[in-house]
């Protein structure tokens, strides 16, 4: 099953094991980067590992079957699907004392990891759906108009509209009087499907809420129809299409991806730009995993800048929950932490809860020269 909205993670992370342990797992599978030779040996690497933190665990008889299960179910399926699979990731679920079982296709490469505890381990999928837009694209002419969906890599049809606008033709009359009544005749029936046009993409919007619109129309045709436009419309208008409305799904999509690729490279480009400038002038921003884990713990990060994947071992309180990266002690309360698998996850949990903005970089950038992560302060500290 393809990953394809917050429905799916919801699921997984309201799943109740009834006390029994559940296993995690994600791997790159990205062909465009990684040999298939590569790809096996990390997912036999995570699972050797689990195997070997499975004999040294401290748990009941049931509980490591349960997990024993699940490491043989996920190691079958490997030696089965993996070497035809065709996404660029996979995250598996399950725990087969409470007979679940789901694997995940991924539209981006997650980084490399088997996790087993209490519950689902759900975060990186919320990593990965933030790093792609709802995207309406409307293709339009004179006479038609259609509408797509693109998210997460894939493409679907909306709606379409033809609309019965006459055909330009030459009139005689007296003085041309005859010909120009004729164009004004087809320039309302242009107007009335322009119209029709822009009210279907708002009531499509209405529906179902999309980030971004891309449209593709005619130079001429433009200035026309975006003052038609809804407000909301206006502002997720991010670029222009050279598809047209009779053009196969496959073009749409390519040139869809193209655009979507550039704009959020120039929106990583422009956050990561925003946040070296006001380090560099001694601003409301930190840099580097220790003091952006200090600054969040003073409750002074207003929003997070982290590169894709980044990850780093740490510790977390468990009486305050402050986040450290080897402190043995937390220096608020005095008591021992606990060490965690990612404290670059817990730390962005942490910030969506507080209801502070995540954005994720993808490597290389700028941010790797300060520590892979920074954030934008609430107040000059």
């Amino acid at each position: 099953m393809k990953l394809t909205g917050r429905v799916q993670v919801e699921s997984l992370a309201k799943f109740k094991s009834g006390g029994m342990p559940t296993t995690s797992l994600y791997v790159d599978t990205d062909k465009s980067r990684l040999s298939k030779k590569e790809i096996a040996v990390s997912f036999r690497h995570l699972l050797t590992e689990a195997r070997a933190g499975l004999e040294n665990m401290d748990a009941a008889r049931e509980m490591k079957d349960s997990l024993c299960g699940d490491l043989d179910k996920i190691e079958t399926f490997g030696a089965r699907d993996l070497g035809n699979y065709g996404h660029q990731g996979l995250a598996i679920f399950s725990c087969s004392r409470m007979d679940r079982w789901e694997p995940l296709f991924l539209p981006h490469g997650p980084r490399n990891r088997i996790v087993m505890n209490g519950s689902f381990y759900v975060r990186p999928l919320l990593a990965i759906l933030e790093k792609y837009r709802r995207i309406c694209v409307l293709l339009l002419n004179r006479r038609e108009a259609r509408w797509h969906e693109v998210h997460m890599g894939e493409i679907r049809p909306l709606q379409s509209l033809t609309s019965d606008v006459p055909g330009r033709v030459k009139g005689g009359g007296f003085e041309g009087n005859e010909s120009k009544r004729i164009e004004r005749h087809i320039e309302a029936h242009i107007q009335e499907h322009f119209k029709k046009a822009a009210q279907t993409t708002f009531d499509l919007f209405k529906a179902q809420p999309f980030e971004w619109l891309f449209l593709g129309c005619e130079d001429d045709t433009f200035p026309i129809l975006e003052p038609m436009l809804h407000a909301y419309l206006k502002d997720r208008l991010k670029g222009r299409l050279k598809a047209k409305p009779a053009e196969c799904e496959a073009r749409i999509l390519q040139e869809v991806l193209e655009l979507e690729t550039r704009l959020m490279a120039a929106e990583e480009a422009e956050a990561v730009g925003r946040l070296v400038a006001e380090l560099e002038r001694g601003g409301r921003a930190c840099s580097g995993l220790r003091e952006t884990l200090q600054s969040l713990n003073r409750f002074e990060v207003q929003s997070l800048v982290v590169a894709h994947n980044f990850s780093k071992e740490g510790r977390v309180c468990p009486i305050c929950k402050f986040l450290y990266i080897d402190e043995q002690t937390c220096p608020i309360d005095l008591k021992p932490t606990k060490p965690v698998i990612d404290v670059v996850d817990e730390a962005i949990e942490v910030v969506i809860k507080r209801g502070c903005a995540v954005r994720q970089i993808s490597p290389p950038s700028k941010l790797d020269r300060y520590g892979k992560i920074g954030a934008f302060l609430k107040y000059k500290t």
